[in-house]
C-alpha cells in the first residue's frame, strides 16, 4: 500500500511542474488569442463609424470564428451580440436573429456577463419590433429592464424605455408612452448620451401631439431640433421638422408648418442621395454609439476574463490532477476542432454558393422590378391623363359621375401597383399615414359605386347603412380607408354569386376631438373554413386552390389591409361558416376638425403657381407613346402653352440645337438613345434650359443617375397636374425664365 502511496506522490510530482507549465502557457496563448478577437472587433468598431458595413461584418465574423475555434465563450458571445446588433442595423432580421440567439445562449451561462445578457435582450426586443411581434418584444425588454436596474448602464436603459415607449405608442396609449419616454430623457442624460436625448424627445412629441398637449409637443422638438442641429445629426433633424410642421399646422401658423414640411423634404432628398453603396442609412447617427458601445462591451470582457483568469491561476495549483485530465481534454478538443474546421470549410462554399445565387436572384428580381413599374405606370398615365382631360371639357352630370369614379379607381390602382410593387415598405411600417379632412360617407359611396358593375353582374345587392350620428367630416387617410373596403367590398362581391353583400358603419363613442368607428363588410357567399381562417391573411394566400382557379386573383388583398389596419392602430376581425358567409369587421379612431371652407385643406398651400406667367412658353415634349404625347400636349396647351413633340432622343436633340425652348420635358425609355443619354447630348451645347424627366420610373431608382446626366428635376408618371405645372413652374422660375 506504501509503495502504491509513493508512486502516487511521484507520479503527482511528476505531473506538477508539467502541468503549471502547461497552464501557463495556455493562459499565455489565450492572452494573444482574446488580443487578437479584441483587435478585431475594434477594428470592426471604427469600420463602421466610417459606414464600411461589408469591412466590419468580415471582421467580426473573423472574431466569433476565432472565438469558437478556441472555445472562448466569453468572446464568442461578445463577437455574436455585435455581429447581432451590425445585422439589425443593415436589415438582414434573419441573420440578426441567428447570432443574437447563440449570443443569449452563452449569457444565460453561470458566471456570464449580466450586462451583456440585458444587450442581447434589447437586441432580441428590436428584433421582434422589426417583426411587428409587439407581445414577444415586450417580454424581452422587461427582461432587460429588470436586469439593467442594477448595472450603471444608464444608455442600455434609455433604449429600453424608448422601445416600450414606440410599442405603447403603436398601441395607441399615448400616455403611457409619454411617461416611458420621459423616463428614456432621464437616463439618457444620465448617460450624457445626445443622440438618445434627442430621439426620446422627437417620440415624446409625437405623443403630446396626438394628445393635442401642442405647448409641450413644441418644448420637446425644439430641444431636440436644437441637438440634432448643434450634433449633426441629420436624421433626426429631418424627422424633427416632420413633426414641427404638424405642430404649426395645429398652431394655424401655415409659414411656418409650410417650411419645416419643405425643411424636411430637403432633409429627405439629401438622404436618398447618399444611398450609393446599398447599406441602410436610416440609423447612420447610431454608427458612433454602435462604436462607444462595442469598446465598452470589449473592455468588460477584457476585465471579465481578467478576474477569470486570476482566479483559474490559484485553483490550478491545488487541482493539478483536473488538469492532467484538461490535457488529454485538449488533446481530443483539437481532434474535434479539425474536423469542425473541416465541416465549417464545407459549409463555408455552400454559403458562398447560396449567396451567388441569392444576389443573382435579387438582381433578377430587381430588374423585374424596374420593368413591370414602367410597364404598369405607362398605361396608368393615360387613364389618368384622359381622364383628366374629359373632366375639363364640360361633361354631363351622369358622365361626370362615371368620370370621377374612374378617377377615383386610377387613383387605387396606382396605389395598389406600387404596394404590390413594394409590398416589403408597407409590411416594414414605412409608410406614412395622412391626417387631412374628408367626407367619410363620400368616400365609401365612391367604392361603392366603383365596384357597383360587378355586384350586378354576379346578382349581388349592396347595401350601406351609414350611421347618421357619424359626423360629416373626420380628419384621417382617406385612400388607405379606401384600399380597405375595396379590397373587402371587392372580395365579398367575388365570393357571392345572387346574394348580397351589407356594408355597415356605426359610431362607438365620440368626443369633442376624436370619433371611434366600426365597420363590418358582411357577405352571403362562400365563406371560409376554420383552417384557413389562420393563414387568409398572409401574402398570396386564399382559401383553396379551387377557390383561386374559380374565382381568380393575387391573394394580397386581405394581407394589404391587414398591414393597412396595423399602421391605422387596428386589427380585423373575422367571423365566417363554410357555405354561407363571411363577415369582416375593424374599429378605425379618426380625429375630427373645425375647419372649413379653404381652411379644409391646408395642403393646397403647395401650389403656388402663376399660370399666366407660364402662358406662351414654349415646351418640347420627348415622348415615343403617341398617346402619352397627346395627353401632355393637351393638358400643357389647355393652360395656353405652346408644344412641340419629338418621337425620340435623337430628334429631341436636333430640335434642342435648331430651336429655341423654354422648358424640356424628357422621357427615360425610348428607342434608339434614353432619355438620359439625350440630356447629356444637350448639355453639351445647352448647359441653362431646365430639363424635367417625365418618366414612369420611380423617384428613388435612378436619382443620382438623372442628376448627373443634367436633368433639373423629376415627374413620376402617372402625375396629378397641379403637381406637374408646380415642377414646370418652379423649373421655369428657377432658370430664371421669369421672376
Amino acid at each position: 500500500m506504501s509503495k502504491f502511496l509513493i508512486h502516487f506522490l511521484l507520479l503527482v510530482l511528476c505531473i506538477l511542474p508539467t502541468s503549471i507549465v502547461a497552464q501557463e502557457v495556455d493562459l499565455a496563448t489565450q492572452k494573444i488569442t482574446n488580443k487578437k478577437i479584441d483587435s478585431l472587433l475594434t477594428v470592426a468598431a471604427l469600420a463602421i463609424e466610417n459606414n464600411d458595413y461589408t469591412t466590419s461584418a468580415q471582421l467580426m465574423t473573423r472574431a466569433r470564428d476565432l472565438a469558437k475555434e478556441t472555445n472562448n465563450k466569453g468572446r464568442l458571445g461578445l463577437a455574436s451580440s455585435a455581429l447581432s446588433r451590425l445585422y439589425l442595423l443593415t436589415g438582414n432580421v434573419e441573420k440578426a436573429r441567428e447570432e443574437n440567439d447563440l449570443a443569449i445562449k452563452i449569457q444565460l451561462e453561470p458566471n456570464s456577463s449580466k450586462e451583456s445578457l440585458g444587450q442581447n435582450y434589447i437586441t432580441a426586443a428590436k428584433i421582434e419590433l422589426q417583426e411587428r411581434n409587439y407581445s414577444e418584444a415586450s417580454k424581452y425588454l422587461e427582461k432587460a429592464e429588470k436586469i439593467l436596474k442594477n448595472i450603471s448602464r444608464p444608455e442600455l436603459l434609455a433604449k429600453v424605455y424608448l422601445s416600450q415607449g414606440a410599442i405603447a405608442s403603436t398601441k395607441n396609449n399615448t400616455q403611457k408612452a409619454e411617461e416611458l419616454f420621459d423616463l428614456a430623457i432621464s437616463q439618457a442624460n444620465n448617460a450624457g448620451n445626445k443622440f438618445l436625448i434627442a430621439k426620446s424627445n422627437i417620440q415624446k412629441a409625437e405623443v403630446l401631439l396626438l394628445q393635442k398637449k401642442i405647448k409641450e409637443a413644441s418644448a420637446a422638438i425644439n430641444n431636440a431640433q436644437e441637438i440634432s442641429s448643434s450634433e449633426n445629426y441629420p436624421n433626426l433633424l429631418s424627422e424633427s421638422y416632420r413633426i414641427s410642421s404638424r405642430i404649426a399646422e395645429e398652431q394655424n401658423d401655415i409659414p411656418k408648418a409650410y417650411e419645416h414640411i419643405m425643411l424636411y423634404n430637403d432633409y429627405t432628398e439629401k438622404n436618398r442621395k447618399n444611398k450609393e453603396t446599398g447599406i441602410v442609412v436610416d440609423f447612420v447617427n447610431e454608427n458612433k454609439e454602435f462604436n462607444a458601445q462595442l469598446k465598452k462591451d470589449i473592455e468588460s470582457e477584457r476585465v471579465r476574463t481578467k478576474k477569470a483568469n486570476t482566479f483559474t491561476t490559484v485553483l490550478s495549483i491545488a487541482m493539478v490532477t483536473v488538469l492532467s485530465l484538461l490535457i488529454l481534454s485538449l488533446y481530443k478538443n483539437n481532434n474535434l476542432r479539425t474536423k469542425a474546421n473541416e465541416l465549417l470549410q464545407a459549409k463555408n462554399t455552400e454559403l458562398i454558393v447560396a449567396k451567388d445565387n441569392a444576389e443573382k436572384a435579387s438582381m433578377v428580381k430587381a430588374q423585374f422590378l424596374s420593368t413591370i413599374t414602367h410597364e404598369l405606370r405607362t398605361p396608368m398615365y393615360a387613364v389618368t391623363g384622359l381622364t383628366h382631360l374629359l373632366l375639363s371639357e364640360n361633361p354631363t352630370e351622369e358622365q361626370k359621375k362615371h368620370l370621377d369614379s374612374l378617377k377615383f379607381s386610377g387613383e387605387y390602382l396606382l396605389s395598389l401597383i406600387n404596394n404590390i410593387l413594394d409590398l416589403n415598405k408597407l409590411e416594414a411600417n414605412k409608410v406614412e399615414v395622412e391626417q387631412t379632412a374628408f367626407n367619410l360617407k363620400k368616400r365609401i359611396e365612391d367604392v361603392l359605386f366603383a365596384l357597383g358593375k360587378s355586384a350586378k353582374d354576379k346578382g349581388n345587392k349592396l347595401n350601406f347603412e351609414f350611421d347618421p350620428d357619424i359626423p360629416e367630416e373626420v380628419l384621417g387617410d382617406p385612400l388607405m380607408i379606401s384600399q380597405i373596403l375595396i379590397n373587402l367590398v371587392g372580395n365579398a362581391v367575388k365570393f357571392t354569386r345572387d346574394g348580397q353583400v351589407d356594408i355597415r358603419v356605426q359610431k362607438i363613442k365620440q368626443t369633442e376631438s376624436e370619433a371611434h368607428l366600426h365597420f363590418e363588410i358582411e357577405d352571403t357567399g362562400e365563406g371560409i373554413s376554420k383552417k384557413k381562417q389562420k393563414n387568409i391573411f398572409q401574402n398570396f394566400t386564399q382559401g383553396s386552390v379551387a377557390i383561386n382557379r374559380k374565382f381568380g386573383g393575387t391573394g394580397l388583398g386581405l394581407s394589404i389591409v391587414k398591414n393597412l389596419l396595423d399602421l391605422l392602430g387596428s386589427k380585423v376581425e373575422l367571423e365566417s361558416t363554410l357555405g354561407k358567409g363571411s363577415k369582416f369587421s375593424f374599429n378605425i379612431k379618426y380625429n375630427l376638425t373645425k375647419q372649413t371652407g379653404e381652411e379644409a385643406n391646408p395642403h393646397n398651400i403647395i401650389y403656388d403657381i402663376d399660370y399666366v406667367a407660364l402662358e406662351n412658353r414654349k415646351i418640347l415634349v420627348v415622348e415615343d407613346n403617341k398617346i402619352n404625347q397627346m395627353i401632355t400636349r393637351k393638358i400643357l396647351e389647355k393652360n395656353k402653352m405652346v408644344c412641340d413633340v419629338a418621337d425620340n432622343g435623337e430628334i429631341a436633340v436636333e430640335k434642342a440645337r435648331s430651336q429655341d425652348f423654354d422648358l424640356i420635358l424628357m422621357d427615360i425609355h425610348m428607342p434608339g438613345i434614353s432619355g438620359i443619354e439625350a440630356t447629356e447630348q444637350i448639355r453639351l451645347f445647352d448647359k441653362e434650359i431646365p430639363i424635367l424627366a417625365l418618366t414612369a420610373v420611380t423617384i428613388d431608382e435612378n436619382i443620382d443617375e438623372f442628376h448627373e446626366a443634367g436633368f433639373n428635376d423629376i415627374i413620376p408618371k402617372p402625375y396629378k397636374v397641379e403637381e406637374f405645372f408646380q415642377k414646370i413652374h418652379n423649373g421655369l422660375k428657377q432658370a430664371k425664365v421669369f421672376n
